[in-house]
Parts: structure tokens; sequence; C-alpha cells
């Protein structure tokens, strides 16, 4: 894929072309502050370090409304081949994390723990179509599909449906929509509503959502000159998912401040890293390699520092070979978790995007269970 498409249902992004490539954030930003660049769009890494992929395009549209494909074709049949890591070394990492975050002696309150799923197609998928399935299936999600050749992927390509606004910045005005604290939906009605009820009144989820919004506030209170956030979180839920979530809202004390600033300040928050940023770092690291772009951030921003930026989960990665995905799913783990819900709570994460490759087998080797 060659060019950068984001679809919420307020507007749709789609460029195309490469004027200019950006393996950083700051050089991107310098080149909307000199002028050389009218709009920067692109994702960026997981972890700060790692080369972003950032462009000028040639050519862009941003159009209002939501995206209605046009047609939507079949996909090729997709198989699962292997889990990283199985389900039962994901449980033992949690128990580990868990009995670490335990103790009063170390510094980390949080570490948010991932496990990914690698499938393989019979015949080269096509991104576009792959986001027109995610957009038919979430049509209140932010759908993405992004080229990584400028983070040095060639034909690489970053998917996703993230229900997680990292930041909105038009004119002075600034809004996020931070979620922590998940449980998986249920089939049944009633059971499902108890579900979102013991949700919201769960003190660990709640801790964990506390962690994202005192790191926020403590963040933005300098850049903002109005912060306003409510007392306490409201649910949010997807076909898969129940979330906590805070809508905050702010108006910005430097009209200088863009949309690209305020992402790359923001990110990678709590909810998709952990407490205290740093050290959580170092300890995906240690325990899972590269994350590549799952949990980083896709968007754009403009000559006037306007922007979107959308925190990249519920998503996957498609190989040049346009045959291969990885797809990623992950959980906050604190002092408080069960590692045996934090395995539930990443596979209903990943149904998120699994789910719209329709014809997915019902089950697998590895036991996976995609929800029709």
């Amino acid at each position: 894929m060659d060019g950068f498409l984001l679809a919420t249902p307020d507007g749709v992004v789609r460029t195309s072309g490469t004027r200019a490539a950006f393996d950083s954030a700051a050089a991107a930003s310098g080149a909307l502050r000199s002028g050389a660049a009218g709009l920067i769009v692109g994702a960026l890494p997981f972890d700060p370090r790692r080369p972003a992929a950032l462009v000028t395009p040639e050519q862009a549209a941003h159009t209002a409304g939501p995206w209605r494909p046009a047609a939507l074709p079949d996909l090729p049949e997709v198989r699962i081949v292997s889990e990283i890591p199985s389900a039962a070394e994901h449980v033992a990492r949690v128990t580990r994390l868990v009995e670490q975050l335990g103790d009063p002696g170390q510094p980390l309150r949080k570490v948010v723990a991932a496990r990914s799923l690698l499938a393989e197609a019979q015949a080269p998928l096509e991104p576009e179509v792959i986001a027109a399935h995610l957009v038919t299936r979430h049509p209140r999600a932010a759908v993405y599909a992004v080229d990584l050749s400028a983070a040095g992927r060639p034909g690489d390509t970053l998917l996703g449906a993230t229900p997680e606004v990292l930041i909105s910045r038009h004119g002075r005005a600034v809004a996020l929509h931070p979620l922590a604290g998940t449980l998986p939906r249920l089939a049944d009605p009633e059971a499902d509503a108890a579900q979102a009820r013991d949700l919201l009144a769960s003190a660990k989820n709640r801790d964990e959502h506390a962690f994202v919004i005192d790191w926020i506030r403590e963040l933005l209170t300098p850049v903002c000159a109005e912060l306003t956030i409510p007392d306490g979180p409201e649910l949010l839920s997807t076909p898969e998912v129940w979330h906590l979530a805070t809508p905050i809202r702010g108006v910005l004390r430097d009209p200088a401040t863009t949309a690209l600033d305020l992402a790359v300040l923001l990110h990678p928050t709590p909810a998709v890293c952990g407490t205290p940023t740093a050290l959580a770092l170092d300890a995906i690291a240690d325990l899972e390699g590269d994350r590549g772009f799952y949990g980083g951030a896709v968007g754009w921003c403009d000559a006037a520092g306007n922007g979107d930026w959308f925190v990249a989960i519920r998503c996957a990665e498609l190989a040049a070979d346009a045959c291969s995905l990885r797809a990623f799913g992950g959980g906050g783990i604190v002092a408080a978790s069960d590692p045996h819900t934090e395995l539930h709570e990443t596979t209903a994460k990943l149904r998120t995007f699994l789910g719209a490759l329709t014809r997915l087998p019902e089950t697998s080797a590895h036991g996976w269970e995609p929800k029709r």
C-alpha cells in the first residue's frame, strides 16, 4: 500500500505518494514549522526510540462524514499458524509480573503485557479491502491503513480499528478519550449488562484507569490554560469488549503547540505501556522484544497545527508479501490482576481485527475461536 487511510465516523483522510519521508517525529515537526511540509500523516512506533513512519504525501483528500465502501470483496481464507507467546506462556508471564508488581520495594506500578497471533492468507490480501471490512464491522471506530516504508519497512502495512483517541487538536481546543480497564462482552444480554456494571465497580480496573488519567493530567496541565477531567470514568462498548473511558477537554496555552507535538508528549500512555513509562518500556522490551507499531499512534497534522491522532490498538501488521500478518492484543497488569482473566481480555481484543477476516476458521490448532 502506497499511502495512508484514516476513516472515522466524522471524516476520512486519504493520501497517496510520498513527497518527503521522516523516520522521527522531531524531523516531521521541524518540516511543519519551517513550512517545508503542509501536512504530515503516518504512524509513531510503540517505542519512541524506534523509527517512525511519517510522510508528507504527494496528494491528500479530507472528506466529511463516514467512509462507506462502494464494494466489499470477499477476503481469501486466512488461518492462524502460531501464537507469540502461547496462551500458557502468557499466563505465566502475567503471573510473574503480578508477583513483581506486588513487591512494595520496586517502583513499577503497571505494565501492559501483550501477545500476538501470526496468520497466513491463501492469496494476497489488499489493505484497503481489509480496511473496508473493518469499517463495516466497526463503524464507530477509527479504521486505519498506513504504509510503513518510511520506517525502513518497504511494503509493510499497519491496519486496525481503534476505539481510542490519543489527542485531537483543532484551533486551541484539544480533546482526548483515554481507555483503560477492560472486560469482554458476553453473548447473553443480562450477563453482558452485569459484566458492564462489574467493570464500572471494579477497584482493580478503576485503579488501572486512574494511573492513566493522573498521568495525562500531569502532562497536559502545563500546556493547557483550561483542562476539564470528569471525577470518574464512564463505560464505552465495542462489539468485543467493555472499556472504562474518560472524555477530557482542554484549551491550549500556546497556539503554536501542534497536534503532533501533543501526540509525542502523550505517547506512549500508561494505557498501552505502563507506569512509570521508562521502566515499563524496558520491562516490555525484555519480555516481548520489539512491538513494532502496535500500541503506537496513527494520525495526521497540518501546517496550522490541527490534527487527530489515535492509539494504534486492535491492529495487525501485514507483511510486504501481503499474505503474512501479525495481530496484537494486550492488557494492563497491576498487582491485583488475575492472569487467566488477562488472557481472556487479550483474546477479546484480538477478535476486533481477526473477526473482520470473515473466512477465518472457527477454531485453530492453537485454540483460537474468533467471534462471528
